[in-house]
């Protein structure tokens, strides 16, 4: 297979949530048509409105003009059928939820929907590359696209290969995603890849920190951010990622390495349990009820 980044066009993003409707952004930003798959049509209409709501914020500041807003949601057409979704994709990326069996179900459903050039990516966090290939016909066309939260702004794409996603493959995901003002760096495929397999026990011993009553949440995101220079405290940014979501890669983590130290804190897991998810739930280590306290934590980098 050639290298394929000059003339793919059409790029399938599966989940309209905080993942996917950036990554849609971002690609129908740089010129891309864009196929926004979501089964909830609720949810592709929230998917949408963050969109433009990031986009006007980025004409107020004069990052992009009217006629850029435009056409960048122009780029964009949705879906509630998958199959219809994807049909004429080049590249699919998944950023469904972070759930093991719900990946390989989109990912079975994808090989068999999508034409045979199409190369399918993930944009898991944690879960095995290879793993997820396994339930395709096509393994060497299986990679991973790890985008960062907010995707529009932050820079950085980890390129996870599987075991078997061939050299061309990886090479054409590493340029479209210089195409896209990003920088990628590839890395192999182990539980929490490198940024959360790091970041994770670092949110985790924090939690732990916490818990044993070293010091208050305020004062553990305090010396974080002046002590380490840290933009924003690690109990804050846990709040901003998920708790559920923290939860599911320390899990996947575990299960991958066998090391203690990589188990969840259980105040992090009753924290899940009782439903306290950080921004999104509007109550995790910190009270979001305040709308404006919540756009505080949540938009600060969008700024």
């Amino acid at each position: 297979m050639r290298l394929q980044t000059l003339t793919m066009k059409n790029i399938a993003v599966i989940g309209a949530g905080t993942m996917g409707n950036g990554i849609a952004h971002t690609f129908a930003q740089s010129g891309f048509n864009v196929l926004l798959i979501d089964l909830n049509e609720k949810a592709l209409e929230q998917g949408l409105a963050t969109i433009t709501k990031n986009l006007d914020r980025m004409l107020s500041k004069a990052v992009i003009s009217e006629a850029e807003k435009t056409q960048t949601l122009n780029n964009i057409t949705t879906f509630t059928n998958l199959s219809e979704g994807v049909k004429t994709a080049d590249l699919v990326v998944e950023a469904a939820t972070e759930n093991s069996n719900l990946k390989l179900s989109i990912f079975k459903q994808l090989d068999d929907c999508c034409p045979k050039h199409t190369i399918l990516a993930t944009n898991t966090s944690s879960i095995s590359i290879t793993q997820i290939a396994a339930a395709t016909s096509r393994p060497d066309k299986v990679i991973g696209m790890h985008f960062m939260n907010p995707v529009p702004i932050m820079k950085l794409v980890e390129i996870i290969r599987g075991y078997n996603t061939s050299d061309q493959v990886t090479k054409t995901i590493m340029e479209l995603s210089k195409t896209l003002d990003k920088i990628p760096v590839e890395v192999n495929d182990y539980p929490g890849f490198v940024a959360n397999r790091i970041l994770m026990p670092m949110l985790n011993e924090s939690i732990e920190t916490l818990y044993n009553g070293v010091a208050g949440v305020t004062e553990i995101d305090t010396v974080m951010k002046l002590g380490m220079a840290h933009p924003m405290g690690p109990l804050q940014l846990a709040d901003f990622i998920g708790l559920d979501v923290c939860l599911s890669i320390l899990n996947v983590m575990y299960d991958g390495f066998k090391n203690p130290k990589y188990a969840p804190c259980p105040l992090l897991v009753n924290m899940v349990h009782a439903g306290k998810l950080g921004v999104k739930s509007g109550e995790g280590f910190y009270d979001y009820s305040q709308s404006k306290k919540a756009e505080t934590v949540a938009q600060q980098f969008l700024k």
